[in-house]
């Protein structure tokens, strides 16, 4: 049975199990365990919607086999980058000046023990075919959602939509704190030279009014667990005393980093005491400075580019051909699309259908501009503001969408905040794009994976639309 046929299945025995009743029943049910927990983005529930998403044994096993050639050729584009400072591939990254110095300070640990993919299965289990896996952006510097992702697992394992399901289907939940804390304490034993199960003092910082504060505190509760202590602090209250970094008044050793290297140095400058810190030796900072590299959109053109093939095994070249949409830096210069030669700028402003502008080192969705809902006029402003700054172009993918359930408790238009269709309340089922995307440990490995659902083009919770849903495996019994 092909994957789309096992998904469909899936989907349809999950959707027959639900009544108004148990869907009410889940809904009030995943509220109150959602508000308990604090399972919230900012002001808004983690969660919107009724089923988990689903994958194949098939599809698992694919993501987790590509995954592992594509960030040997990430590595192979860093090594050259690194062996050639003054310019080369390192230039075609586009870092900034303050970036780059960073970024080549030695930080003893690999450059993205913890990081993420993102990624769609361009068909629909309603196609009835299996479709292909494309790779649209590296997050190689914080990525969030693991310690959200398990919360959710363990809710869908219990809600009470999931019990008719059960009798026939196997759900295998896809956990990703215990690879975090590892791929953390191997980082730190690396850079220490202590042994690898050394107990170092985490801190998790961050601006104290960021809308994913809500997971700093399940990690902190994850690493005390583990008899590991965890501070949550604010990045302001940060400072160097006696050469060792405090947070909120206590020495720590390492820090677990969600605040964005540029919002950090943007606002509080290179002399900030994180920053010292860490060039100066006396934290280690997972991810490191030099994550910024692999982080810039720019990665993912330097793997599709025709001038880059030699750097990269046959193995390599082919999983980049697959699985890595057409990518370049909006610049004026030739390239070439499908082994034509092209005028980059001008072709870009031909084409606005099946592209999509990219700022280099955004997130949440900021700065994306769509062309195929773009007037013509409106895109050709974008490309030559892209052309002024750091922006790539990407090649349009066919974006996925499958059936949610969601109860509409008000009798409006059901849904995400109005979002979604069919009828006047109770329960809903809306068509949603979904998104692939696994996690990465230790530069090497892929295990688990957020899933974000949207009814918008852009599927991003940080850009205030969609929902996050754990993903499982599921078989028949």
């Amino acid at each position: 049975m092909h994957d789309a046929d096992t998904l469909r299945r899936a989907i349809d025995a999950w959707h027959a199990g639900l009544t108004p009743e148990s869907a009410e029943e889940s809904a009030t049910w995943l509220t109150e365990q959602l508000r308990r927990r604090g399972l919230f983005f900012g002001t808004r529930p983690l969660c919107t919607v009724l089923r988990p998403r689903f994958l194949t044994r098939g599809q698992y096993q694919l993501l987790r086999d590509r995954i592992a050639i594509l960030l040997g050729a990430f590595d192979r584009a860093l090594e050259a980058a690194l062996a050639d400072p003054g310019g080369g591939v390192l230039d075609q990254f586009r870092l900034l000046d303050w970036e780059r110095t960073l970024a080549l300070e030695d930080p003893r640990i690999p450059a993205s023990p913890v990081s993420r993919l993102d990624a769609f299965f361009e068909s629909s289990p309603s196609e009835g075919q299996d479709g292909a896996l494309r790779f649209t952006e590296y997050n190689a510097e914080t990525p969030a959602g693991s310690a959200y992702h398990d919360a959710l697992t363990e809710l869908f394992q219990a809600i009470p939509a999931v019990s008719p399901f059960l009798a026939g289907h196997v759900l295998q939940p896809l956990p990703a704190r215990h690879h975090v804390v590892h791929a953390l304490l191997e980082a730190y034993a690396r850079w220490s030279g202590r042994p690898p199960r050394s107990r170092p003092v985490v801190a998790i910082l961050d601006w104290r009014e960021v809308p994913t504060w809500s997971e700093f505190l399940l990690y902190r509760a994850t690493f005390e667990a583990a008899g590991i202590a965890c501070v949550v602090a604010d990045v302001r209250d940060c400072e160097l005393v006696n050469g060792r970094l405090h947070a909120a008044g206590t020495p720590v050793d390492l820090i677990y980093k969600r605040v964005l290297i540029g919002e950090l140095v943007g606002r509080e400058g290179l002399d900030h005491p994180i920053v010292r810190a860490v060039r100066s030796g006396a934290v280690c900072m997972v991810n490191p400075f030099r994550c910024k590299i692999l982080h810039k959109k720019a990665s993912l053109a330097v793997l599709s580019d025709e001038r880059n093939t030699g750097l990269f095994s046959p193995d390599q070249r082919a999983a980049i051909g697959e699985h890595i949409p057409w990518t370049r830096v909006v610049e004026d210069r030739g390239t070439e699309f499908k082994g034509e030669r092209i005028d980059l700028l001008p072709w870009i402003e031909d084409n606005r259908e099946r592209l999509v502008l990219k700022p280099n080192d955004e997130y949440g969705g900021s700065g994306i501009v769509l062309g195929w809902e773009t007037a013509p006029d409106g895109w050709r402003a974008a490309v030559r503001k892209a052309a002024a700054e750091p922006f790539i172009v990407q090649e349009r993918i066919a974006l996925p969408s499958e059936s949610f359930p969601s109860w509409d408790g008000e009798g409006g238009e059901g849904g995400e905040g109005g979002e979604g269709g069919g009828g006047g309340g109770g329960l809903v089922f809306a068509d949603r794009i979904v998104d692939t995307a696994p996690f990465v440990f230790g530069g090497t490995y892929a295990d688990s994976c957020l899933t974000r659902v949207s009814t918008a083009t852009l599927v991003n919770v940080t850009a205030g639309g969609g929902s996050t849903v754990p993903t499982f495996v599921v078989e028949r019994r």
